[in-house]
């Protein structure tokens, strides 16, 4: 008897240190290198006036933007729209912008000039906008823009994605300017005005009614989302590490869907948290975990870039290929943006201009990444703008 109760006990020591091998096993840390990323670029309100048709000799157009958060500061920048297609940016004193962030607009920037503004005043009301700046430009000329929009009826405004990218000759990033609750300043009932050295500027007119309205090309939203999708890098790539099985992982400001498959994760999709509303790339199927991907292995995939359903869509293609020594990544929009509108006078719009669907395609992100002598992991990557524009 006691040598059968001897076996019995030695019998379940063996089984309980399976279990715990198997337990262990099962919630085995899992390093995850993964190569995507989405910053976010923090701003309050945006306004955009054009006199392209009436230009200065120096400028064609000037958008104010609002700031106020620990990014940028507390204050407003105006940038101005040259005629050779650089842009000067014009600053209070209380903002510190990161010239990177700008040099991808147009042709990139000219000046950037902190100064101290005579009149800094940009409202979104009941009644549309209340814009009123002054400031003296790098020539030494007085600058002032109104806009007093005294309009009852309701205003109407849609999701946009701004073609703010489709200037850049050498991207550092896709740019993602999205604007919720975009909208044109009306006609009827509003008093503007663009002087720049005591002469005026005729601001542009949209060439279409919109909501049955007459509407000048100024426009403007008072909840922009600005974002910069994979920035150019060279230097380590940054990973992070799982539990075996978790499905949802955060890290900082980024939340982590993740798939598996025989102990292998795979990213399904990942989100920028930000005040305005998730901004989410999802992957089909998942992107794999790189520094578990096979050598001389291709990969292909599709990917799409959402927010709120009002803004539609970004979406195209992803493509692995490894070798013995590195892993190289190419993503293209080649989809561009799906516009979400019911109205009829905004699909007129997407479908005329073309440029507002179409200038992503004309972005491709390539890395190439490799395991450094240390075991960390190096990635070189770059944007480059291919010069077509796909067929739907």
């Amino acid at each position: 008897m006691k040598r059968n109760a001897l076996l019995i006990i030695l019998l379940l020591l063996i089984m309980n240190d399976t279990y715990s091998q198997n337990t262990n096993d099962d919630n085995r840390i899992i390093e995850v290198v993964f190569p995507f990323s989405i910053n976010i670029d923090p701003m309050e309100r945006l306004l955009l006036v054009n006199f392209e048709k009436d230009p200065d000799s120096v400028y064609v157009g000037f958008e104010p933007q609002v700031f106020d958060d620990e990014i940028n500061g507390t204050g407003h920048l105006i940038i101005g729209w040259r005629t050779d297609k650089k842009i000067d940016v014009y600053h209070e004193k209380s903002l510190y912008p990161d010239t990177s962030k700008y040099d991808i607009a147009g042709a990139g920037l000219n000046r950037m000039i902190p100064v101290d503004m005579e009149k800094a005043f940009f409202q979104v009301d009941e009644f549309g906008v209340q814009a009123h700046y002054k400031f003296t430009d790098i020539s030494g000329r007085e600058v002032e823009i109104v806009i007093n929009e005294n309009n009852p009826r309701k205003r109407k405004p849609f999701g946009l994605l701004a073609p703010m990218g489709d200037a850049a000759a050498n991207p550092s990033s896709l740019p993602l300017v999205i604007l919720h609750d975009f909208y044109f300043v009306r006609k009827n009932n509003t008093d503007i005005k663009v002087e720049i050295n005591n002469r005026l500027h005729k601001p542009d007119e949209l060439p279409i009614r919109m909501d049955r309205k007459k509407m000048t090309f100024a426009r403007y939203s008072p909840k922009p989302l600005i974002a910069t999708i994979n920035p150019a890098n060279d230097g380590e790539l940054h990973t992070f590490e799982l539990e075996t099985g978790q499905s949802t992982f955060e890290k900082g400001d980024y939340v982590y869907k993740i798939d598996w498959n025989n102990h292998s994760p795979s990213i399904r999709s990942f989100s920028a948290k930000n005040n305005i509303h998730l901004l989410t790339m999802s992957f089909s199927p998942s992107f794999p975990c790189l520094n578990a991907f096979p050598a001389n292995t291709e990969y292909k995939g599709r990917f799409i870039i959402s927010g709120h359903e009002s803004v539609g869509t970004i979406s195209g293609e992803y493509h692995v290929q490894s070798d013995h020594e590195s892993v190289t990544i190419r993503a293209v929009p080649s989809k561009g943006w799906k516009p979400k509108t019911t109205k009829f006078s905004t699909r007129f719009l997407f479908t005329v201009a073309r440029v507002f669907r179409k200038w992503p395609t004309t972005y491709q992100w390539d890395a190439e990444l490799q395991i450094d002598p240390e075991g960390g992991w190096h990635m070189q990557s770059k944007w480059v703008r291919t010069g077509r524009i796909l067929k739907d």
